[in-house]
């Protein structure tokens, strides 16, 4: 296998391109400490915190918008896809690439058309169906594409010999042990050491759909014996809930270390992103998945795998309600056994070494 000394990584928009790009970085550097690692990403993506943060090099390219249809912005796409490409290629230069691994989001196509220009070895990761509208335009510029679901060769035509290695995972995620990190996890909370738990979260703004539907259920919740951690979003204002409740309620707007959230719940309420399928499965949290009401319908697609094998539930969002909460999920929640049963059944389908198996199959292109 060939060595790497210098690897591009291009992702940027939302959390579900850039936290597998930090994931994979972390695996890059765990191998080698001196691998040279370089982020492409947007001037106004959420990868301007991310990744600085995580203490990786973040360089800037022009990031434009894909059209669907015929406008002026498709007239004006190859001028501009040029010029990002350009900006794309001196950073590639200047690095001195080995390679380019793109993990969606507008600002991977001109990374991939660069490396393709240069002659530099590229990798697609793709977590979602139907293919995201970069990843499927970055196809022309290279052969070499890796799915994170089995669900995705099936169900893509265009894709269907492409290797599962499965999504790069946060370490904290992959090494987690709920069972063994329960009772610390919930003294950080301030939570119940004994009580049944239900963790509550949307994506990285949160979901307000759900908000409103546990916050409505807050009093037949603790009612029942069950306690609540509650992550209410970046992007979403707070909510009340009833005072003087049975159990705790714990509300907090954002959580960074979320292998505490895991280790705490005993099940989760969440959307269906492609991350938070990933997350859920490999540590084995069962999870009542309420998937975006729009878009393509991938979210639904993302979870009902997890479901089919047992792990979990789908709930519309429009069936949401405090009434469906309580009488729904609060029997599941304080139903030992069966939470038991959907956790072996999520972890059997989730898979943690994402990361590893996308290194090897880098190696295995650049050497080629």
């Amino acid at each position: 296998m060939a060595a790497l000394r210098s690897v591009v990584l291009a992702g940027g928009g939302t959390g579900g391109h850039i936290y597998p790009l930090l994931a994979f970085a972390d695996c890059l550097r765990r191998h080698d400490p001196d691998v040279r690692i370089t982020c492409l990403g947007s001037a106004s993506g959420m990868e301007n915190d991310l990744i600085p943060r995580a203490g990786y090099d973040l360089r800037h390219v022009p990031a434009y918008q894909l059209p669907r249809s015929v406008n002026m912005n498709l007239v004006r796409t190859p001028d501009r896809m040029w010029r990002a490409a350009k900006a794309a290629r001196a950073i590639l230069d200047e690095v001195n690439a080995d390679a380019v691994v793109g993990f969606g989001g507008y600002v991977s196509v001109p990374a991939y058309l660069a490396a393709w220009r240069r002659k530099t070895p590229s990798v697609i990761h793709e977590v979602n169906v139907p293919m995201g509208v970069a990843n499927k335009m970055a196809m022309r510029f290279t052969k070499n594409v890796v799915l994170g679901f089995p669900h995705q060769a099936r169900q893509m035509p265009a894709v269907a010999d492409a290797p599962v290695v499965g999504v790069p995972l946060r370490q904290s995620i992959t090494t987690l042990d709920r069972a063994a990190r329960r009772a610390e996890a919930r003294r950080y909370f301030g939570l119940d050491p004994n009580l049944p738990t239900l963790f509550v979260f949307g994506a990285s703004s949160g979901a307000r759909s759900i908000n409103n539907a546990v916050a409505g259920a807050a009093k037949a919740i603790t009612s029942a014996g069950v306690q609540v951690l509650h992550i209410v979003g970046a992007r979403n204002e707070d909510f009340d809930i009833p005072a003087g409740l049975p159990a705790p309620y714990v509300r907090i707007k954002f959580l960074s270390e979320m292998e505490l959230g895991y280790a705490a719940g005993d099940l989760a309420i969440c959307r269906g992103g492609a991350i938070t399928c990933a997350e859920t499965a490999a540590i084995g949290i069962p999870a009542v998945y309420v998937p975006l009401p729009w878009g393509n319908g991938e979210q639904r697609r993302n979870a009902l795998p997890v479901v089919e094998a047992g792990g979990g539930l789908i709930v519309e969002d429009g069936d949401l309600s405090p009434e469906y909460v309580a009488q729904q999920i609060v029997p599941l929640v304080r139903d030992g056994a069966r939470l038991e049963a959907m956790s072996r059944a999520a972890a059997g389908y989730g898979r943690r070494d994402g990361d590893e198996a996308l290194r090897r199959y880098l190696l295995k292109v650049v050497g080629a």
